[in-house]
């Protein structure tokens, strides 16, 4: 792989994971409008920007895939309701002083991959694999014992993400217009819920006169940019550096949660960290080896 393309592959992996990892400064700053509500809107924004971006970035015969094959548009249906929860646990997490927990789901996530690929598809688990997941069940498990409660923001957060990419295997549409579609057909329902709460903050004339208005706009782009950068990424890069990336996004959750927004770091919190990171280091030890047999 030449040498310019693999920079700029790290250079637009790592744009769409930091993107990612600061999404919270961006939540924060609407963080007056309900979860909810700002879910709606980043549904009819990133629907209406998706679209004027596949008309410049071209995905020939991606439409006429879908028209011949209408299973999909159930599959897309089901991903996108997937991935307007993931969205709005994250968004209510944010802003409701759970940060931490939000950080630990996306570090979950790729165990949970993992998991879920051995219920669901057969694929058997190597012995460092199991290790892995082991960690993760004690970080959790020990976190229900000290605590007394599951961290459900973390384990709603890894789930919705890990059966999202799961559904997505079964419906070989590029990420944009895949992207676009399960927006789309959230369109009805984000309508509907404008329709039937007319007191909402976006329903009032007056609030599209403020700045919280222009944030909730820009939702659209701020959606799509981070994807466009991954997808440019990944062909440049190989999937397990990509892997290796993404851990780049829950960091910077976890940073900003205990230095910007003062998020206490309880004892029982940080060893469930612990847990998880150990379990991400075999993780990324076991498909470091699996690279270098194959």
């Amino acid at each position: 792989m030449a040498t310019a393309n693999l920079r700029r592959g790290y250079l637009l992996g790592l744009a769409a994971y930091t993107i990612w990892g600061l999404f919270p400064l961006y939540f924060k700053a609407i963080q007056e409008v309900p979860a909810l509500e700002i879910i709606v809107h980043r549904a009819l924004w990133s629907a209406l920007f998706g679209a004027l971006l596949l008309l410049v970035w071209k995905h020939p015969g991606w439409w006429r895939e879908l028209r011949d094959n209408p299973r999909r548009f159930l599959i897309l249906g089901a991903s996108g309701a997937l991935i307007a929860s993931n969205w709005l646990v994250y968004v209510w997490a944010v802003n409701n002083g759970r940060m931490l927990e939000a950080s630990l789901g996306y570090y979950i996530n790729p165990l949970v991959n993992v998991l879920l690929g051995m219920l669901l598809l057969g694929e058997r688990l190597r012995r460092l694999q199991w290790l892995a997941v082991g960690c993760a069940a004690l970080g959790v498990a020990q976190q229900v014992w000290l605590v007394g409660s599951l961290p459900w923001v973390s384990l709603t957060l890894a789930l919705t993400f890990g059966f999202y990419g799961l559904i997505r295997k079964q419906a070989p549409v590029a990420a944009l217009p895949g992207l676009v579609v399960e927006t789309w057909l959230l369109l009805p329902l984000a309508l509907g819920w404008l329709l039937l709460h007319p007191a909402a903050m976006s329903s009032q004339p007056s609030f599209w006169t403020t700045s919280e208005a222009w944030w909730l706009i820009a939702a659209g782009p701020i959606t799509l940019v981070p994807l466009v950068c991954f997808n440019a990424a990944a062909r440049h890069l190989p999937y397990t550096t990509l892997g290796f990336l993404q851990y780049l996004a829950p960091t910077l959750v976890l940073l900003q949660a205990t230095l910007l927004f003062g998020e206490p770091l309880q004892s029982s919190t940080l060893l469930a960290f612990v847990f998880i990171w150990i379990g991400l280091a075999i993780y990324s030890v076991d498909a470091w080896l699996t690279l270098r047999r194959n």
